[in-house]
């Protein structure tokens, strides 16, 4: 897997698709986290980019 997402644009930008990898990879750099965090995060506030980038505010 290329760590070069420059191109990549997720399907809908305003949730992260936990299921795809490569939209998970974008997320991780996008949002300054690892996949782990970002999992977690998505378990405790679902898939809205807005309430995820909240939720990994609050806990950094």
């Amino acid at each position: 897997m290329s760590d070069d997402l420059s191109h990549f644009k997720p399907l809908d930008p305003g949730r992260v698709n936990g299921h795809d990898p490569i939209e998970m990879q974008y997320w991780c750099q996008q949002l300054h986290c690892t996949e782990a965090q970002l999992k977690a995060a998505l378990t405790q506030v679902g898939d809205h980019v807005t309430a995820v980038r909240q939720q990994l505010a609050e806990h950094k």
